[in-house]
């Protein structure tokens, strides 16, 4: 277990911030500070009321850029782990608490809509605005963020940035990091930093990447100001084939993005991978899906490719209206999180996903690799009820891939991550990085990706080392998270 280098005690902590902020900011709730500890990574353990790692010692609900200010340079100045939350919905443990006596900061009161900005076409909140509040706001107004993650239920800004989320219409629209316009931040001393908002610039070194996808570990981001487009839904178009192959599935997106097209959904299933969400209507084939959207001639246009470039290919063509239905039940709220509470529970089965990103010419390899290594060298392989990948956003240069795996669990709730989860993460992960794919492609390093995060950047590692030396040279933020313990 790391030990923080604080010498204050637990008392010493809370009486420190009872003088930051109002008393009722200040959670000690044992329960909460429990659910605290963990992240999604550990799902199974805590749905079994599992806890074994080091508690927070509070959870300050901050109510302002100043709060946050206040709580990192109280840490700071006395060497207290900082981990920063927002819509809690991470999967890689960046919100696990690995240090003693951790500070978790909670910035979902932070919750303004500080400005919608149509004639710029830009929107402007606080860190802990959700996702689907604003965009439900925006979408009375015939506008759209573009920005549509499977959590879009229940994540908020904050962590959608510094985890570099991206969303399911990311072909058109782009990622998070391609949205966001401007944004403020605090550091760990408590430096307020604001980052202006303009189309572009060439002043240097693009310096809103500094806090994009930092995870917490360099700064804590308190506002962002992202890009909205116009919200035209009356004319999508959706497209669905069977194919023989991954390879053949994979040839059709690459032509049609490669070839200047943007439909705002391109996918490739598995014929595993589309059992479970095709398998009314799967075949036992691999499921190529797209969706065309934004104005009527440039989804009639993409349309049109879509249709030219699966007549190339052996195929079988589905009903417009199953894969419109589908997508349209795509994301996870509260609901069908308490039911996979529940089916574990019940079951002892569960399933996990490890997305990577990969360059066109290698993607099918890296399917393959990972298939047999896993179904023949994972020590659990007969454990595994489900096994498969789906590409789900593509680039002129590559894809990604997005293995998915479900097992049942034959061992103590306890051992559940140690003998599934986190082998078969690094199976995924090392395979990646032997065809010179990249390690995460959307969920964020957090902790327990961290190990390989300097094979990821090489020599560039010098970079981010030199970023985490300046602006958290006390190390308190988020220790463990892209940088390994």
């Amino acid at each position: 277990m790391a030990k923080s280098h604080s010498t204050l005690t637990r008392a010493d902590i809370l009486s420190g911030l009872a003088d930051l902020v109002a008393a009722e900011q200040i959670v000690t709730d044992p329960e909460q500070l429990r659910q605290a500890s963990v992240d999604r990574f550990k799902k199974y353990q805590s749905v079994h009321g599992i806890y074994d790692g080091p508690l927070p010692a509070a959870i300050v609900n901050a109510r302002s850029t100043q709060d946050v200010s206040h709580v990192l340079a109280f840490a700071n100045a006395h060497g207290i782990n900082v981990v920063a939350r927002t819509g809690r919905t991470g999967t890689e443990g960046g919100l696990e608490t690995v240090v003693e006596d951790t500070i978790v900061l909670d910035g979902s009161g932070l919750d303004q809509i500080l400005a919608i900005d149509s004639d710029n076409m830009q929107v402007t909140v606080e860190c802990g605005v959700p996702l689907q509040l604003l965009e439900d706001r925006l979408r009375e107004q015939g506008l759209t963020t573009g920005h549509s993650p499977q959590s879009k239920p229940l994540a908020q800004y904050g962590g959608l940035v510094a985890t570099r989320s991206i969303g399911q219409l990311s072909t058109l629209y782009g990622a998070i990091e391609d949205m966001v316009v401007g944004l403020e931040a605090v550091f760990a001393d408590g430096t307020v930093t604001r980052v202006k908002n303009v189309p572009r610039r060439a002043a240097g070194p693009d310096i809103r990447h500094i806090v994009i996808g930092n995870e917490g570990a360099l700064c804590y981001l308190t506002e962002v100001t992202v890009k909205v487009f116009k919200y035209q839904p009356e004319n999508n178009e959706f497209h669905g084939f069977l194919v023989d192959d991954m390879a053949t599935g994979v040839a059709m997106i690459r032509e049609v993005v490669t070839g200047g097209y943007r439909p705002s959904v391109v996918r490739v299933y598995s014929p595993e991978d589309a059992r479970q969400h095709f398998d009314h209507f799967y075949q036992g084939k691999v499921v190529v899906v797209f969706v065309a959207e934004g104005p009527k001639g440039l989804v009639h246009a993409t349309s049109e490719e879509i249709t030219r470039v699966a007549a190339q290919y052996p195929h079988t063509a589905v009903d417009p209206g199953l894969i419109e239905e589908w997508f349209a039940n795509l994301n996870w709220g509260v609901e069908k999180i308490e039911a996979e509470k529940e089916h574990m529970l019940k079951e002892a089965e569960l399933g996990y996903t490890t997305e990577v990103s990969v360059d066109w010419s290698r993607t099918v390899e890296l399917y393959d690799n990972v298939m047999h290594r896993i179904r023949n060298h994972f020590p659990a392989a007969d454990d595994l009820v489900m096994l498969g990948a789906h590409s789900s956003h593509s680039y002129q240069t590559g894809t990604n891939l997005y293995f998915v795996y479900d097992y049942q669990i034959n061992c103590a709730p306890r051992e559940e991550i140690d003998k599934y989860h986190i082998p078969l993460n690094a199976i995924i992960v090392e395979e990646a990085l032997k065809v010179g794919g990249s390690i995460v492609h959307h969920h964020g390093i957090g902790k327990y990706r961290a190990p390989w995060t300097r094979e990821e950047h090489g020599s560039a590692y010098y970079l981010l080392a030199k970023l985490k030396e300046t602006f958290d040279p006390n190390g308190i933020m988020n220790k463990g998270t892209i940088f390994p313990l």
